[in-house]
């Protein structure tokens, strides 16, 4: 599936690779890293290869990465490379990911529209970014949502005990992966002041959105996209969801045991 069609592409990427625990980071402490964004996995560090992705998905003219200090990654040679070519920049990260993002509506005329991604996302591959891309250009929301149904990981990965948001149409899990067309789609991003995570933590549903999304929720009441209709109406904003079938889609690095199967995977991927 092509994205462009012989056009210059006009989006921007961000990925987040801040570091909010530091050395606590249960994948920093793995190699002792400052930040997870710079732990190897399959022979690169993470950072490296989400943004090889990115440019190898042909679909950004703009590749910013959000974090706390540039120097901590001019210490890699790829990444020295790419900021003196300007091929990519760096963005100064704020206390927490919403402040981040809504720190970015200042230059949002510059930057939109944006796809969001994080720096543990490295089992994406560029097919995944233009098919995600695609969908969000086509849409109308003010944000896009990519999500894999539940059935797409089961039939890849029957075993490994991944969890799932469940709806009344099933469960889904969430890509880690964003599209933002307005300001006031990046201003939604203000919900991950209660550190997100609602499927850890579904209480913060109703901390964020009220009493009945979580009625709604909790009893599957909702297919997915009623859902998330429900909840971009309390935001004040329009959310496209994006069903990606790809069943690494939604797992990122977030712990030991994601580490050793997203270095497994990739090490398939080279065989």
């Amino acid at each position: 599936m092509t994205v462009n069609e012989g056009s210059t592409p006009s989006l921007t990427a961000l990925v987040l690779a801040a570091s909010r625990q530091g050395m606590d980071d249960p994948v920093a402490r793995l190699q002792n890293k400052s930040h997870k964004c710079l732990v190897e996995i399959n022979g690169i560090t993470m950072i490296e290869r989400v943004v090889q992705t990115l440019l190898d998905s042909e679909c950004f003219k703009h590749i910013l990465i959000s974090i706390e200090d540039e120097h901590v990654l001019r210490k890699l040679a790829s990444i020295q490379g790419w900021l003196e070519e300007g091929t990519i920049e760096v963005v100064p990260s704020a206390g927490t990911l919403a402040d981040s993002l809504i720190k970015l509506t200042n230059v949002a005329d510059r930057l939109l529209p944006l796809v969001i991604t994080t720096a543990d996302n490295v089992l994406h591959t560029p097919e995944l970014i233009r098919d995600f891309v695609v969908a969000f250009t086509r849409g109308t929301g003010d944000v896009a949502v990519a999500v894999t149904h539940e059935s797409t990981v089961l039939a890849e990965y029957p075993d490994e005990g991944f969890g799932f948001f469940r709806y009344r149409d099933g469960g889904y899990s969430f890509c880690n992966l964003y599209g933002v067309r307005s300001s006031s789609g990046l201003e939604a991003a203000k919900i991950f002041r209660t550190g997100g995570q609602f499927r850890k933590h579904p209480w913060r549903i109703l901390k964020v959105f009220g009493v009945f999304p979580l009625i709604l929720y909790k009893l599957r009441l909702l297919k997915l996209d009623s859902f998330m209709h429900r909840i971009a109406r309390n935001l004040g904003i329009t959310i496209d969801t994006v069903l990606l079938s790809y069943a690494f889609g939604p797992i990122d690095v977030d712990n030991p045991k994601t580490f050793e199967f997203s270095e497994r995977t990739l090490n398939k991927r080279r065989v």
